[in-house]
């Protein structure tokens, strides 16, 4: 295995994230002052040397709501000056009316393919992000989502256990947009019984088709590279959608609060390594490659 494309990472400047400013509050990732900071482009590069990652796939990191468009400018510029990023997924605002007009401002930057908006709840207000539990449920709010398919966009879809059933919902409602599940689904309970829910409502996830999964972010609720919590999310996930539906993602810079870019590499390819050649190729390059179309 040579080429990876990384489907999930950001890089960022301290000064446009409010939740990097002011005071550390609590974040679902635990204490995360070593990434108070700026981490541009340049490091990302110097962290992903020698794993062979090719392209790679930038993710919204939450400027101020207001901002969406500078951020989507930002990392735009970022790519023609260096190369890096691939591609781009945005933020927009779809609890609103009419989310057209910020699609249609986020339409001026080439390198954007999806749209993220977290909304993902849970009963612990340090994992909790959304409102309400069952945005994904909201008319209005399925028929925003809908609108992605005129502009050829995929929808970044961060949910909970609990909240699958409903996120399965918005993807019937949807069936031209490409939904992209964060970080196979956020498991959090790892007790049997938070293990038998999350298997459900992936499950659930798995039987829509326009639904693909990203093998990212496992070190989340655990704050440690642990491989072999990362085999058996593989293992499990890949069983569900099937390799063609799985994407890798590092997620970093969160990741590096407690491992470093080759560990997590050597992590997910001895956990995806008794796939067939196919398999290990589309979760690792094809299916980023077709989802975010790099």
């Amino acid at each position: 295995m040579t080429k990876i494309i990384d489907a999930h990472h950001h890089i960022w400047r301290q000064d446009d994230l409010p939740w990097l400013k002011g005071p550390m509050r609590p974040r679902i990732f635990g204490p995360y002052e070593p990434i108070r900071r700026d981490y541009p482009i340049a490091e990302f590069l110097e962290d992903i040397s020698g794993s062979g990652v090719t392209k790679s796939v930038y993710v919204q990191a939450n400027w101020a709501p207001d901002r969406f468009e500078n951020e989507a400018a930002w990392v735009q510029k970022t790519a023609i000056e260096t190369g890096w990023p691939h591609a781009v997924v945005g933020f927009a605002d779809f609890t609103g009316a009419d989310v057209r007009p910020q699609l249609d401002r986020l339409a001026e930057y080439p390198l954007l393919r999806g749209v993220r908006q977290q909304i993902h709840w849970h009963e612990n207000e340090m994992y909790r992000f959304a409102s309400t539990p069952d945005l994904a449920e909201d008319a209005s709010f399925q028929r925003n989502v809908g609108r992605l398919a005129d502009y050829g966009w995929s929808f970044d879809l961060q949910v909970f256990a609990g909240q699958m059933k409903g996120a399965a919902a918005l993807a019937e409602a949807c069936p031209e947009v490409t939904f992209v599940l964060q970080h196979a689904g956020m498991l959090e309970d790892l007790s049997e019984g938070g293990r038998a829910e999350w298997r459900a409502g992936m499950e659930a996830l798995a039987a829509r088709p326009n639904i693909v999964t990203k093998l990212s972010a496992f070190g989340t609720f655990i704050h440690r590279n642990d491989a072999g919590h990362i085999a058996d999310m593989v293992g499990q996930t890949v069983a569900m959608f099937g390799a063609e539906r799985c994407l890798f993602g590092s997620n970093f810079p969160i990741e590096k609060l407690w491992t470093d870019y080759g560990a997590l590499i050597g992590a997910f390819t001895d956990a995806a390594a008794d796939l067939p050649e196919s398999g290990r190729r589309a979760v690792f390059e094809g299916t980023a490659q077709r989802v975010y179309r790099i």
